[in-house]
Order: structure tokens, then C-alpha cells, then sequence
């Protein structure tokens, strides 16, 4: 498990991509921008725990099955802000305010699962182990001890990667013609 920075840095690592899938940057900022909050999505356990709900850290809501289920719930909601802010803007094109739902769950899912990919990175030093694919497989699945929790390289390292590469995909997006339908396939 890295750090709150780390965490960050792994949702902006994994949100990369939308600057390809999608047909205008402010659109992909929009999604960036607003995602990588949901990098510390299933951390939600951690005041859940101190409610005496029964829940532990790296528990249930570190799993799959929870990460989806937030999206399922949060993500119409990141969906309808993104039409409304696009009735004030223009950010969005006809297809992706079609598909703004789905963007806003892709919005809250794909930062969730960030966050348990850097956990299975990391958890087993000093934290419970997680079992992202409960209730399917019972167990760790794949852990890879290779990030050490609070380590400046991989907290901070994250962080810097991501702002770097989100910030390359900025401005190589600069020059395409957002009416090209090739890159689109978000929004198609």
C-alpha cells in the first residue's frame, strides 16, 4: 500500500489512456481531472472501520466486486455533473454527452481498480494482504512486494509519472483534429 500520493499517482497513471479514446481534450482533462480523486476510492474502509461497521482495512471494499459496485452507484452521478457542465462549456461532443453515464463510471471504476493494482504492489510489508477477486478466488491473488509504503520513490515517483505522462498526452493531443473519428472510441 502506498501512500495517499502514491495512490494518486497510480490513478493518473491509469487514466493515461483516456487522451486516446476520447474526442476532445477538455474532455479528457474533465475525466483526468476529476478521477484521480477516485484513486482513494476503497480506502472509503478506513472511516467505515472506526463506525464499528466490521469492516478492516484491505477488506471487502478492497475488492473487485466493491470497486465496481461504487462506480455502479457513483459513477451516473460523476456522469450527469459531466452533462451539466458541458450545458455550460461545450466541452463534450454529441457522443460522448450520449455516453456521459458511462464515462462517469469508467470515471470512478478505473481509478478504484488503480488503487488495488498499487496495494497488490505493495500491501504485503507492513498491511494486511488483499483479496481484490473475493468472493470468486478466496486469498491473495498475485502479490508483488516491489513498493515500500511511505518510500519517496514510490509515492512520490507515482505521483511525478503520472502528472508527466497526462501532461505529455496534453500536449500531444494539441494538434489532433478532434473531428477525426480514429481516436474517438470512448465516445463511439
Amino acid at each position: 500500500m502506498v501512500d495517499v500520493v502514491g495512490h494518486f499517482g497510480m490513478a493518473l497513471l491509469w487514466l493515461a489512456p483516456v487522451w486516446y479514446f476520447v474526442d476532445h481534450r477538455q474532455t479528457a482533462a474533465l475525466i483526468v481531472a476529476t478521477g484521480f480523486w477516485f484513486g482513494m476510492l476503497p480506502d472509503v474502509d478506513l472511516p467505515l472501520s472506526n463506525w464499528g461497521l466490521g469492516l478492516h482495512h484491505h477488506g471487502v471494499v478492497h475488492t473487485v466486486l466493491a470497486v465496481t459496485i461504487f462506480a455502479a452507484v457513483l459513477g451516473p452521478l460523476v456522469g450527469l455533473v459531466f452533462r451539466r457542465i458541458d450545458d455550460r462549456t461545450g466541452w463534450f461532443s454529441a457522443r460522448a454527452r450520449e455516453k456521459a453515464l458511462q464515462i462517469g463510471f469508467l470515471t470512478v471504476w478505473i481509478p478504484g481498480l488503480a488503487h488495488l493494482f498499487a496495494d497488490m504492489l505493495s500491501a504485503p510489508d507492513v498491511s494486511t494482504r488483499i483479496e481484490p477477486l473475493w468472493p470468486l478466488v478466496k486469498g491473495p491473488v498475485v502479490m508483488m512486494d516491489v513498493l515500500w509504503y511511505q518510500s519517496w520513490w514510490a509515492t512520490w515517483g507515482l505521483l511525478i509519472l503520472g502528472i508527466s505522462v497526462n501532461a505529455l498526452a496534453w500536449y500531444w493531443t494539441d494538434g489532433r483534429d478532434e473531428s477525426v473519428d480514429g481516436a474517438a472510441v470512448l465516445t463511439e
